[in-house]
């Protein structure tokens, strides 16, 4: 039976798959977009009808239980959903733009959110198209909305301009972020020693997500030989979406000239052991517990490596619960270990 499988049977069937999965989401994102345009429709004929008349919780339960009775297996007619849908038409009030928002690429559970949790059309807009780029789920655009992303991304001080050309330097400071929020590594001060390695384990995917979309896990205290010397850098990363290395340093105190000065000389480590010609220039990141902005300004200007400084966020009870930075760096590497990507 094989025999008569022609020689180019496997592209074709591939060829085939491949255009069965592209007809398939282009027809989810298309039901999605008219979904959207209903509720948006429902919702302004809301608003429309409450200027002539009061419509209350009473007169939506009875929108809702009719429209229920002749829609049996429909969902999102619920009284709740009926006001989200007011809402949602107050928020995007002018219906020949919604195709062209970030919003329209978004499922209905990301568009409740974005009206529920942001006060601004800007801020809203700013969240859902960072999410459609992204793909964020919405337990993540939650989570990015809480911590304010958008205050947070790119942030960071850095001597960038200076050490990078200007087009490079730009591109990197979109990857630091001003403060990292870590609170999730809170852990009881009486906690055992293997409660801590399997706490701080479970919860390393969420740093990683904190770190943001493009960072890839090279290695953990990352070892250099330097004429008979050891050396170890604490984090390694290789951003695959703007290919260049990103050396992490932990600091579990306040922001010190010398981090710099140290984080600085891994730096020019990497670039030199591990860059390749097709790679954009290697960049750092110290996390620090805290930091004064004057020293930290006058301290990058004291460096040629390209470094940026990023407090990252704890409440006062979980920070002293914080691990020292090599038990962390430990932590990272039991997660990734064994599957850490090679570089482009």
């Amino acid at each position: 039976m094989s025999s008569l499988v022609p020689t180019d049977y496997a592209a074709t069937l591939e060829s085939i798959k491949r255009l069965v999965h592209e007809a398939r989401y282009i027809a989810q994102r298309r039901v999605n977009t008219e979904l959207l345009g209903l509720y948006w429709q429902i919702g302004s004929m809301i608003i429309e009808r409450q200027k002539a008349a009061p419509w209350g919780s009473k007169v939506l339960a009875q929108l809702s239980a009719d429209l229920l009775a002749e829609f049996p297996t429909a969902k999102g007619f619920s009284p709740a959903n009926l006001r989200y849908m007011r809402r949602f038409a107050q928020a995007w009030p002018d219906y020949d733009s919604i195709c062209q928002q970030p919003a329209d690429k978004l499922p209905w559970g990301h568009v409740m959110l974005l009206i529920d949790k942001l006060d601004t059309s800007e801020l809203r807009d700013w969240y859902a198209a960072a999410a459609a780029r992204h793909g964020w789920t919405r337990d993540v655009l939650r989570h990015q909305i809480a911590t304010r992303l958008h205050l947070r991304e790119g942030a960071a001080p850095s001597n960038f301009l200076h050490a990078l050309e200007r087009s490079d330097s730009e591109l990197a400071q979109q990857i630091t972020k001003d403060p990292f929020t870590l609170e999730f590594l809170a852990i009881d001060g009486d906690a055992a020693e293997r409660q801590l390695e399997d706490r701080l384990v479970e919860r390393i995917v969420l740093t990683l997500r904190e770190l943001g979309p493009g960072f890839a896990f090279v290695g953990r205290q990352v070892h250099f030989d330097v004429d008979g010397d050891d050396f170890f850098a604490d984090l390694l990363f290789f951003h695959v979406e703007q290919l260049r290395y990103v050396v992490i340093e932990l600091k579990t105190t306040k922001f010190d000239p010398r981090d710099a000065g140290q984080l600085g000389f891994y730096v020019a480590l990497v670039e030199d052991r591990l860059r390749k010609p097709q790679h954009q220039p290697t960049v750092g990141m110290l996390l620090v517990a805290d930091k004064n902005e004057s020293v930290v300004r006058y301290a990058l200007a004291g460096t040629t490596q390209p470094i940026a400084v990023s407090r990252y966020d704890l409440s006062p009870a979980e920070q002293a619960a914080l691990p020292a930075e090599d038990a962390l760096t430990r932590a990272v590497a039991l997660e990734f270990d064994d599957n850490a990507p090679e570089p482009a």
